[in-house]
C-alpha cells in the first residue's frame, strides 16, 4: 500500500480511563462531506480485560433503507491516535482504510511524523476485515490477539432532542429519566478494533482520539 498523504477532517478525543464519548453527529463545523463525519468515539476495557476496544462511528442518521446502500468511503482514512505520555501527541497510530469490501487495519504503529497529515505505512502489521453488510452476521477477524470488525451498527447515542430544546428555550429544568431517544431506529457505519493493553502501553496514563483524514 502506497504513502498517501491526507488531512484532517475533523478530530474528537477521549481519555482511557473512563468510558468515554464525544459524538457531533454531522454538526461539526469542520466536517464538508458526509462520508467522512465522525458521530462517535468509544474508548474503553474491552471483554477481555487485557485488551482496550476502539470504536469509531462515521455516517450517522442513517435510515435502514440507507443503511443498505451506505458504504464507507475509500478516501476517507480513519486513525486512532494513542498518547502514551500525557504530552497530547501521538506516540502511537491504528489507521483504518477500506478498500474492494474490505477494512485494512494498519498498527499499532509509531508514526513517522505527527499531527495533520499521516502516511500509510508500508511496514508495519497490517491486518483486515471483510466489511460486514446491512443485516447480515457480524464478521469479526482475529490476528495477533487482537480483533477487527468494520460495517453497520445500531446508532449507540442516546440523545433527548425534543427535552433539549425545551429546556434551552427555558420551558423545562431538566431531562426525563429516561426520555426519547432522538437517534431509535437510526445506524451508523462503525469501525471496531480491540488492542492488548502491552501493545498500548501500561502506564495508566493513555490519552486517545480519533480523525477522520481525506486523500488529496
Amino acid at each position: 500500500m502506497k504513502k498517501t498523504k491526507i488531512l484532517v477532517a475533523t478530530m474528537i478525543v477521549a481519555i482511557i480511563g473512563l468510558i468515554t464519548v464525544a459524538a457531533d453527529h454531522i454538526d461539526a463545523p469542520a466536517v464538508t462531506g458526509g462520508s467522512a463525519d465522525i458521530t462517535d468515539f468509544y474508548a474503553f476495557q474491552a471483554e477481555n480485560s487485557n485488551s482496550i476496544a476502539f470504536v469509531a462511528n462515521v455516517q450517522g442518521l442513517l435510515s435502514p433503507t440507507a443503511t443498505a446502500s451506505a458504504s464507507f468511503d475509500e478516501n476517507v482514512l480513519i486513525e486512532f491516535n494513542i498518547d502514551t505520555d500525557a504530552d497530547a501527541v501521538e506516540d502511537l497510530i491504528i489507521q483504518a482504510i477500506p478498500r474492494n469490501g474490505k477494512m485494512y487495519f494498519i498498527g499499532p504503529y509509531a508514526p513517522s511524523s505527527t499531527g495533520v497529515n499521516s502516511t500509510i505505512s508500508t511496514t508495519a502489521t497490517r491486518n483486515e476485515v471483510t466489511i460486514s453488510s446491512y443485516g447480515s452476521t457480524p464478521i469479526v477477524s482475529n490476528a495477533g490477539n487482537m480483533k477487527f470488525f468494520a460495517g453497520p451498527r445500531d446508532d449507540p447515542f442516546f440523545m433527548d432532542f425534543a427535552r433539549y430544546g425545551e429546556i434551552i428555550g427555558g420551558n423545562a429544568a431538566s431531562f426525563n429519566d429516561p426520555g426519547a431517544d432522538t437517534f431509535a431506529g437510526t445506524n451508523v457505519l462503525s469501525i471496531v478494533v480491540e488492542v492488548p493493553k502491552s501493545m498500548i502501553g501500561t502506564s495508566g496514563n493513555v490519552n486517545t482520539w480519533v480523525e477522520a483524514k481525506m486523500k488529496q
